[in-house]
């Protein structure tokens, strides 16, 4: 395979956006004087600010380059990631959630969990959300390392370790204030790189109709209906229809209920965006403003996918292809790299990659910030040096971003096995968000909810992810890091996302069950001391005499109608 060629004004663009965004650190630096400012941004940041940071957060290299994989390996689909997958969740985060969060004064989220159930809670949930954030963070690291290869032939290796640097010096400057303002920065370059790309890639099919033409061609060489590619809910009714391998009760349930629910409202990479907000009103209306955009990515992510997909099984085609993996599977999460090259000359090239290299560097910043932040305030105070200064602690949160990218790199090598980096992503997410969603479903709306039942479910969720996945495959893969790996295999899946789907139905269910069982013989806490922590023991935010545009029901209404819109255009 060849390397994409650079030309001087590419590097040019590429110089100007690293040296802007150290420039930026550099800036915010001075203005980092206690742990608060570097871990929380001292709570200052205004509404349209965070919920920009919000929704790029989320949007690293992890989505740019996993949902373009994603689009190429199960077509439009993967739309179900944002309209079932993301949208309500992030309504309800806006609606329900934010008060408890920022109302609470909590730090983070696992310090939340200590205020509602116990110490024993929260620390389980710190050391299961570090371990995420670090295997989250080494798949973005994976996916510059992958960039960086394809674009200069750089080894692998090599490429990890400068991608490394790179996300080391950008946070240990400037702390989470330096992230947030640098990620609005990303957002903003990320459509400007990619709405170039998708309309030159439509042009090159036919336009829409083009495009569906070639993948119901694409369709029924796989074994589908010719529509399979295009209709995101046609042919949902049963798992063998469709190329994600699922049925509509696995999506909706495992995806649009137990994986977004869990990501979105328990994640502290997303919700420390909106804790930072300058007010509540401000805090609530963040995850409402960021699913504006949200929504319509589809067409910037998904979409160049599609495009890659109608191209490569084009017949006689002498263009664009996707290369294959030498156990002869395509390469998926090469497309969008690959189709920079192909499609876009000197100086847009560089736009292309920069646009590339800012989400790389907004989902790296994310999941950094949130690792020291848990770490520093719910692991190494908790337990480790209780009751030091508060320079100490500004010192140990710079101390755990360098900690926390070390053990990313290893990740990254782990993440090689995948062809789609989502697939891994959302396995993580099984794990981890998926039990911690029941807990937080019965605790902030059930006040029976106690510790004891809390840990016990969480801890139970996580181990059901495990025997669910230690019992099963995707179709075609070994037993190792994708399943079977407990001598039995009781079930083979269509594909590596049903798989996730059902593993993060298993945990939710098993930890939901668990908890309540344990909450009903244990003794619950005081009505007095869940005052501000239990939605029917709390008082309601309320937004009166507050514009129609600022009231977060009004956009919660207009965002879900939206959303449903799309849902039944693309039916």
């Amino acid at each position: 395979m060849t390397t994409i060629q650079l030309r001087p004004i590419d590097y040019v663009i590429l110089g100007l956006y690293f040296a802007f965004v150290l420039g930026i650190g550099f800036a915010l630096r001075r203005h980092t004087r206690s742990s608060t400012d570097f871990f929380l941004s001292g709570r200052s940041i205004p509404a349209w600010v965070a919920g920009l940071a919000f929704l790029s957060a989320n949007l690293g290299a992890q989505e740019v380059i996993g949902m373009a994989a994603s689009g190429a390996k199960y077509g439009i689909a993967t739309s179900h990631f944002y309209w079932v997958g993301a949208i309500p969740a992030m309504v309800f985060v806006g609606v329900f959630m934010m008060p408890f969060y920022y109302g609470s004064r909590a730090r983070s989220v696992p310090e939340y969990l200590k205020l509602r159930f116990d110490e024993k809670t929260r620390g389980l949930n710190a050391v299961t959300f570090a371990c995420m954030t670090v295997v989250s963070s080494g798949i973005s690291m994976y996916a510059m390392g992958l960039l960086l290869g394809v674009l200069l032939g750089w080894d692998f290796s090599f490429s990890v370790l400068v991608s490394a640097c790179i996300v080391l010096a950008y946070i240990f400057l400037g702390g989470l204030t330096s992230a947030i303002y640098n990620e609005v920065l990303q957002f903003f370059l990320i459509v400007a790189g990619f709405v170039p790309l998708v309309y030159l890639g439509m042009q090159d099919v036919g336009g829409w109709h083009g495009l569906t033409t070639r993948l119901a061609v694409a369709a029924t060489k796989a074994g589908y209906a010719p529509g399979a590619y295009t209709h995101s809910w046609r042919h949902m009714g049963a798992a063998a229809d469709n190329p994600m391998g699922v049925e509509w009760f696995g999506l909706a349930m495992g995806l649009g209920f137990v994986l977004s629910f869990g990501y979105w409202t328990t994640d502290f990479l997303v919700v420390q965006r909106a804790m930072a907000a300058d007010s509540m009103s401000a805090a609530r209306r963040t995850p409402l403003i960021a699913a504006f955009p949200k929504m319509l990515f589809p067409a910037l992510v998904i979409l160049p996918g599609m495009i890659a997909l109608a191209l490569t099984t084009r017949s006689g085609a002498t263009g664009f292809t996707l290369p294959a993996k030498p156990d002869g599977s395509l390469n998926y999460d090469l497309t969008i790299p690959l189709m920079l090259g192909h499609y876009f000359p000197p100086g847009l090239l560089g736009l292309g990659l920069t646009a590339l290299m800012a989400s790389f560097m907004s989902g790296m910043a994310g999941n950094v910030t949130a690792f020291n932040t848990v770490w520093t305030y719910d692991i190494y105070q908790a337990y480790i040096r209780k009751g030091a200064s508060d320079e100490h602690y500004l010192w140990m949160g710079r101390m755990s971003t360098v900690f926390g990218i070390v053990l990313s790199v290893a990740t990254a090598y782990a993440t090689t096995q995948f062809n789609n980096i989502m697939d891994m992503l959302q396995l993580v997410f099984a794990f981890v968000n998926a039990p911690l969603f029941a807990t937080f479903l019965l605790g902030m709306f059930w006040r029976r909810t106690t510790g004891h039942g809390a840990f016990t479910g969480l801890l139970t969720g996580t181990l059901a992810a495990a025997v669910h996945h230690g019992l099963t495959l995707p179709r075609g893969s070994g037993v190792g890091i994708k399943g079977g790996w407990l001598g039995h295999v009781a079930t083979t899946y269509p594909s590596e996302m049903a798989q996730n789907f059902w593993t993060a139905i298993w945990a939710w269910t098993a930890c939901f069950v668990v908890t309540i069982a344990v909450s009903l013989v244990t003794k619950p806490r005081p009505e007095a001391e869940l005052r501000g922590l239990v939605y029917s023991l709390t008082e309601r935010a309320r937004s009166e005499g507050e514009p129609w545009y600022r009231r977060p029901g009004v956009l919660a209404v207009v965002v879900l109608a939206m959303t449903l819109a799309l849902n039944l255009i693309f039916f």
